[in-house]
């Protein structure tokens, strides 16, 4: 999932309109030539409803097209629809560049839905730069299929006011499961209807989140088993992460009264100052501040409790792969300078200042997919021109878990897994052991359907 905003969080069904244009077959679309040009489409372009980012990509559509005057771009509305993928690819109607969340990428390289861009990224500047385990995402048995642009992992957000007002020190937030426990008893005592920590458990995010337990504690919730993908949370693990939740809600009373809970109304609270902590990723504190009045002084993001694995999502571009030579080519140029290019970091950093976006998280507009002098060059131009408090972000930053992608059919597994998070937030008498064994049984025939 990407975060909510990206993905926009793990787990929800893709954003965005569609165009389903169908594209006249002449001997000019299969090679991608005409006239001495190559015109890709491409998805991924912001609706009208988002005037801004809108007309960042339209601008860079253009500057583009003026640096490569032999590339004409044809953008598309919307992105990657695993409903109507297969039928526009089958169609004539996919798109030569289409997005990918980090969830689909195995499933098209096994269907063949994607190009073999292996001999072409070798020409790519900068992809060996690009974080390994993200560039894994879209390869197989040393094939590549696509480029990553973007990602997010999960931490723990938590409201530095109300840190200070429990007597803790919000420069020093909690790194162990243990220590957001007591954490969550402080700042609960401050009274006045105050949470100490809250969790989702409705419309598949409980199980996005029990997810990122788990990856937490260095668990997980599948594995292959030879050929096949099976569950793989009945164990020492899932009962540790859901006994340590249980113990906050009933035992510590931390957790407040009301539950199922949904990512907006635990963004209300922590907006209203009435919530101490909960996991996100960083493209949470924006919507904070612009969506429920909060402010960017007032919130932290640290690494994930434990820390033995986080939960990472994110987004990339593939190539159809009924496209020419040329179009890949052209295709992975596009990618190259629009998302991956250091080039542009200060353009992009400046312009996103200038119309009041904030700069210093780790968000976008520059994506924090970099390792080595790259992403050093990103990190130093994101605090020269900070707009936010970059120190309150800084141990997120430094924490460095390892990342682990969504489970396989991940949305079905999530709404599994909903039930068990809701019954242990709303019976102090749930059987954690019964409801991960009765869990795991449904979800093994979900597993069994990947190939």
């Amino acid at each position: 999932m990407n975060s909510f905003s990206l993905r926009r969080a793990a787990g929800l069904l893709l954003a965005g309109s569609l165009s389903l244009t169908a594209v006249a077959c002449s001997q000019a679309d299969e090679t991608g030539a005409a006239g001495g040009k190559v015109t890709i489409s491409v998805n991924g372009q912001p609706p009208q409803t988002q005037p801004f980012e809108r007309k960042v990509f339209d601008e860079d559509v253009a500057e583009f097209e003026a640096a490569n005057p032999d590339i004409d771009i044809e953008p598309h509305e919307g992105f990657m629809d695993p409903k109507t993928f297969s039928a526009k690819l089958a169609g004539g109607q996919l798109e030569d560049v289409f997005y990918a969340y980090f969830t689909d990428p195995a499933n098209l390289i096994a269907r063949r839905q994607a190009a073999d861009i292996t001999d072409y990224v070798k020409d790519f500047p900068n992809y060996d730069a690009i974080r390994p385990e993200l560039r894994d995402v879209f390869s197989k048995d040393g094939k590549v299929y696509g480029v990553p642009t973007a990602n997010y992992s999960m931490g723990l957000l938590y409201n530095r006011a109300l840190f200070t007002q429990a007597g803790l020190n919000p420069d020093q937030p909690p790194k162990t499961w243990d220590e957001v426990r007591e954490a969550a008893k402080k700042i609960t005592a401050l009274g006045d209807g105050k949470v100490g920590f809250a969790e989702y458990s409705k419309n598949n995010q409980g199980g996005w989140h029990f997810t990122a337990w788990m990856y937490s504690v260095g668990g997980q919730v599948a594995r292959q088993d030879g050929d096949k993908w099976v569950a793989d949370f009945n164990n020492d693990k899932g009962r540790e992460a859901l006994q340590h939740l249980k113990d906050m809600r009933w035992t510590d009373n931390t957790m407040g009264e009301k539950q199922l809970l949904v990512i907006e109304d635990v963004q209300q609270m922590m907006g209203a100052g009435q919530l101490g902590m909960y996991l996100a990723a960083p493209d949470n504190v924006p919507t904070l501040v612009n969506q429920f009045k909060g402010d960017y002084a007032n919130y932290g993001l640290t690494g994930i409790p434990d820390g033995e694995g986080t939960l990472i999502g994110g987004e990339g571009y593939m190539i159809n792969p009924k496209a020419s030579p040329e179009k890949i080519k052209a295709g992975l140029k596009w990618i190259q300078w629009k998302f991956l290019n250091p080039d542009r970091f200060e353009k992009n950093l400046q312009r996103y200042k200038e119309q009041g976006q904030p700069i210093g998280l780790p968000v976008p507009p520059v994506a924090d997919v970099w390792t080595g002098d790259i992403a050093a060059k990103q990190s130093q131009l994101k605090e020269s021109l900070a707009t936010v408090p970059v120190a309150n972000f800084q141990s997120y930053l430094d924490a460095t878990p390892k990342g682990k992608i969504e489970p396989p059919n991940a949305q079905q597994v999530y709404a599994i897994l909903d039930n068990v998070m809701q019954a242990v937030l709303t019976d102090r008498d749930a059987d954690v052991s019964k409801l991960l064994a009765d869990a795991e049984a449904k979800v093994n025939p979900v597993l069994a359907q990947v190939k």
